[in-house]
This record gives structure tokens, C-alpha cells and sequence, in this order.
């Protein structure tokens, strides 16, 4: 069953370590069957304010198994996310897919 990881960002500080970031963990998603679902700023926001000047972005991993192999990984966690420090304020959950019933 898919897995989701959605992250709503803020961004603070746009310097070269969230580009080093941006591209760092795509490739390392990518390593562990994520694709992007969704990644930028809404095209219009038609109701309240959490989503005014936000990024947000949106992974679908195959299995829970594979979310957590790349968000719980060394190269994510030791390498990748310090980069991300001082760049912004992240709200990340993780999800599962909604049953079929209700797919």
C-alpha cells in the first residue's frame, strides 16, 4: 500500500544549501521508489491562511517499508537533512493510503 510523506514549508532563508537540499533528497527518494506528487506553491489559495507563501511538497513511496528506508536512512537523516537547518520552518507528517473503500 502507498505511503506519503507531506511536507509544508516556509522558507526563510533560500541559500545554496537548501538548492544542495532540494537536490540531495529528491535523488535519494528517487533511490527509494518516491516520485513527487506535489512541489511548489499552490497555484491559488481559495481558503485561509496556512498555505499563503508556502512550499509544499508531496512524495508517494510504494510501501511504508520505503518511506521509512529513505526518511530513517543515515544518508537522509546524517547527510542530507542538516543542510536544510536555518533554511526555513518544516511541518512534515507521514500518511498512509486511504483504504480502497474510500480511494
Amino acid at each position: 500500500m502507498a505511503a506519503y510523506i507531506l511536507s509544508v514549508i516556509e522558507v526563510t532563508n533560500p541559500g545554496p544549501n537548501l538548492k544542495k537540499y532540494s537536490e540531495e533528497s529528491a535523488r535519494l527518494a528517487r533511490s527509494h521508489g518516491g516520485k513527487y506528487v506535489l512541489r511548489g506553491k499552490a497555484a491559488s489559495v481559495v481558503s485561509g491562511t496556512l498555505l499563503a507563501n508556502k512550499v509544499v511538497i508531496m512524495l508517494e513511496f510504494p510501501s511504508m517499508e520505503s518511506l521509512n528506508a529513505f526518511y530513517l536512512s543515515d544518508a537522509y537523516q546524517k547527510e542530507c537533512k542538516p543542510l536544510r537547518e536555518g533554511t526555513g520552518i518544516y511541518d512534515i507528517g507521514i500518511f498512509e493510503a486511504p483504504p480502497a473503500a474510500m480511494a
